[in-house]
């Protein structure tokens, strides 16, 4: 029997001009929508749709799903592989750039294009695609006692089904070094009915430890079901995370980043990173300036307790960590 968030996906909308029309929104939008989504088609879930306010051009979840024409530029430093991806790859499938931990990309697929997405152009047909195919990349960890976590990645790893999610958390258990299991996600906030009983019940009683980290943007993502699904994870005893992407006319201000923090840390959702815009191509008219970025971060704290703000970071292709910004 197929799952709720199975069917949930399916029903998405993968139509600017039907995503238009369901928003009361003018055709002029149309022909830019279409031309900008050939290369990078839209997807948006229900759910994540029914949290926009009809209408409005500029509502700030509109705008991250949106195509627009901008996407087609060319601008100088922005790159296909924006964190050098290609060069971190210990196995088929698996990326090593910190000390002490390796992230798995699980499946190329998502439940929501995000137009600022830093793996819109990442390979991911040349990655592996049953679970034997992913024997090299277990070798390596098996191998290597210095690491000690794995972060499951894509695309979106909570897209795979909870037997075959089951059996990759198994194989991962038997590695005895492996410690913790981070899974970095967008469904909780866009598809929130795909965290199933089944797959908290997995995750809770891992030997390895279980830590999630979501990705919200704006106050507007954390309400109704997206919020009922962030509180069913905390409350399971799932360290719960969440990472946002500085966004030029979607939180760039302070009261969009601190109404964010607050409703988080409301669910028990630890405010975790706050990235600059990775450059990726297609992603331009996104970017805020860095300088902006630290004036937003250092108003936070007169508003906030230092626990709900997030660090402000950039990824930098060959570091050892994420560079602090703020």
């Amino acid at each position: 029997m197929t799952s709720d968030w199975r069917v949930s996906l399916a029903g998405a909308i993968r139509s600017p001009r039907e995503l238009l029309k369901r928003l009361d929104l003018p055709d002029l939008l149309l022909p830019s929508a279409e031309k900008a989504s050939a290369g990078f088609p839209l997807l948006v879930p229900e759910s994540y749709l029914r949290r926009m306010r009809p209408g409005d051009p500029a509502d700030p979840l509109l705008l991250q799903v949106l195509p627009v024409g901008q996407e087609l530029d060319e601008s100088p430093g922005f790159v296909k592989d924006a964190v050098d991806d290609q060069h971190a790859h210990a196995a088929p499938g698996l990326l090593r750039k910190y000390v002490g931990r390796v992230l798995m990309i699980l499946t190329g697929t998502c439940a929501i294009h995000c137009r600022y997405c830093f793996r819109r152009h990442y390979p991911y047909d040349e990655e592996p695609r049953k679970l034997e195919d992913w024997a090299p990349a277990f070798k390596v960890i098996a191998d290597d006692e210095s690491i000690h976590e794995v972060l499951l990645s894509g695309g979106d790893p909570l897209l795979m089904s909870d037997r075959r999610l089951g059996e990759l958390i198994e194989r991962l258990e038997s590695i005895p070094h492996v410690r913790r299991l981070r899974i970095h996600s967008r469904l909780p906030i866009v598809l929130p009915d795909r965290v199933t009983e089944e797959l908290v019940q997995r995750l809770t009683t891992s030997r390895l430890i279980p830590i999630m980290v979501v990705h919200a943007n704006h106050p507007q993502e954390i309400v109704d079901d997206c919020s009922e699904m962030l509180r069913k994870l905390v409350r399971s005893g799932i360290t719960t995370l969440n990472q946002s992407v500085l966004l030029r006319g979607i939180n760039d201000s302070v009261e969009a980043l601190r109404e964010l923090s607050e409703r988080l840390i409301d669910l028990g959702v630890i405010p975790y990173y706050l990235h600059q815009l990775d450059r990726v191509q297609g992603a331009a008219h996104f970017e805020v300036d860095e300088t902006r970025g630290r004036e937003l971060v250092a108003e936070l704290r007169n508003h906030l307790p230092g626990y709900a703000i997030p660090r402000f970071v950039r990824e930098v292709a060959g570091a050892a960590h994420k560079l602090p910004l703020d």
